[in-house]
C-alpha cells in the first residue's frame, strides 16, 4: 500500500443487550469519545472516521473533534456502515475498529496493515492466545483456527480446535495450536468491502451470528494476525467497570 489505510468505526446507538452503551459515561466521559481519544493518541497519523447511524451520536462525536459520516440507521451490520461510508471516502483499503473497544493499542492497528500488506487476502482480522479454560469455553469470545499460511479456517463460538487427547486446565502453555481468540477488528480491500456489503448472508453466518464466516463461504480468504494483547470490549453495564478500572480520563 502507497498510503495509510483509512480508519472507519462503525457508530449505532441500537444495541439489544445494553441500549444505547456507546453514550454510557466512562469517568464523565461518553465511551464512545474514550475511543475516538484512544485512536488518535495511539495512530494519529491515521485518518479515522466515525460512521454513525444518526446525529445523536454524530453530534457527540463531532463536537469532541472527530470527523463523522451520517449513515443509514437501517443498515443491518458495522460492514454495511463501512461500506456505505467508504463510498463517499473512496479509499483503496479501510480497517474497521469497533466503537465500543476504547483500549486498542497500536500494535493492533499496525498488525493489521501489515496483513494487509503481505498477503493476497482481501480481508485481514487479528487473534490472540487464549491463557484460560473458561474464557475457550465462552461463547461470547469466538476462536479462530487456521491454516499454513496464517488464513483463517473457521470462526466459531464452540471451543475450537476440540483437544480430543488432553484434559484443559487452565494451563495452555503446552497445546500446539494454542487456541485463539479472535479480536473483532478488520482489514478490508475496497472491492471486497463492496462486494460483502452487496451480498447475502451465509447458512453458516446464520447459525454462529459470525459475519466473518460470510467471506469465507464466498470463497474468499481471511489473513490473520496473531497479537499479543487482548482486547476489552463493552457488551454489558458490566464490562464498563473493566474499562473504568484500566482507562485514563482524558479530560
Amino acid at each position: 500500500m502507497s498510503t495509510l489505510p483509512s480508519i472507519i468505526v462503525p457508530a449505532r446507538l441500537a444495541s439489544h443487550r445494553f441500549p444505547e452503551k456507546l453514550l454510557a459515561p466512562v469517568k464523565g466521559i461518553p465511551l464512545i469519545l474514550h475511543t475516538a481519544r484512544n485512536l488518535k493518541r495511539e495512530v494519529p497519523e491515521f485518518e479515522v472516521i466515525f460512521a454513525v447511524d444518526g446525529e445523536k451520536i454524530g453530534n457527540v462525536v463531532r463536537d469532541d473533534g472527530h470527523q463523522v459520516i451520517l449513515t443509514d440507521p437501517h443498515l443491518s451490520s458495522g460492514t454495511d456502515r463501512i461500506a456505505f461510508a467508504n463510498e463517499t471516502l473512496g479509499g483503496k483499503f479501510i480497517l474497521n475498529v469497533q466503537a465500543d473497544e476504547p483500549m486498542v493499542q497500536r500494535e493492533h492497528i499496525m498488525s493489521l496493515v501489515a496483513a494487509l500488506q503481505d498477503s493476497y487476502s482481501p480481508m485481514a482480522t487479528l487473534a490472540t492466545p487464549f491463557h484460560n479454560f473458561q474464557d475457550y469455553q465462552d461463547p461470547n469470545k469466538v476462536k479462530v483456527v487456521l491454516n499454513q499460511k496464517s488464513c483463517a479456517l473457521y470462526f466459531s463460538r464452540l471451543p475450537i480446535p476440540y483437544v480430543r487427547d488432553s484434559r484443559l486446565g487452565d494451563d495452555f502453555s503446552e497445546l500446539d495450536p494454542t487456541p485463539l481468540k479472535h479480536l473483532g477488528m478488520y482489514g478490508y480491500e475496497q472491492n471486497f468491502l463492496r462486494e460483502f456489503s452487496n451480498s447475502t448472508p451465509g447458512k453458516l453466518e446464520k447459525v454462529e451470528k459470525l459475519e466473518q464466516l460470510r467471506a469465507l463461504e464466498m470463497g474468499h480468504s481471511i489473513k490473520v494476525s496473531i497479537v499479543a494483547e487482548d482486547t476489552i470490549g463493552v457488551d454489558l453495564p458490566e464490562d464498563l467497570l473493566k474499562i473504568s478500572a484500566q482507562i485514563e480520563n482524558t479530560v
